[in-house]
């Protein structure tokens, strides 16, 4: 699924190729956004990418690090997706520690409850709320 290196790709296509966003109308939100960045520059979507550019994606919370190792127009199963490109070791530790930090955060936050009180339990939370009489 490789182009030939003379073949000329827009980033926004590259991203929706390499299956970093869904859609190629979001990697364009996202490169318009300013949530992708090549070789440290803010681009637009209509900008060409080579392999060996360093890219840096951001979606939401995370945040990858990523050198372009080949180029696609097409979009295709994940394991083609993945030779496209090459995450840096610190980009993946660091997911990794902050995907556990949001994990530890989560668990800490109060839960709701698993239902909407029963007849019973309302007239209780009531009675309480009153105070007893």
């Amino acid at each position: 699924m490789s182009e030939s290196a003379s073949e000329k790709i827009r980033i926004d296509i590259w991203l929706w190729a390499a299956r970093f966003f869904k859609t190629r109308a979001m990697a364009t939100k996202a490169v318009n956004g300013g949530h992708v960045q090549v070789n440290g520059e803010r681009v637009k979507p209509a900008r060409t990418v080579f392999p060996d550019d360093l890219l840096r994606i951001r979606r939401g919370p995370v945040e990858f690090f990523v050198e372009i190792l080949g180029l696609s127009r097409h979009r295709g199963p994940f394991s083609v997706a993945r030779e496209l490109y090459r995450e840096s070791e610190e980009s993946i530790a660091r997911r990794e520690t902050e995907r556990e930090d949001r994990r530890i955060l989560r668990a800490a936050a109060p839960q709701p409850p698993p239902s909407r009180p029963n007849k019973r339990q309302r007239r209780m939370i009531r009675d309480f709320v009153r105070g007893e009489e």
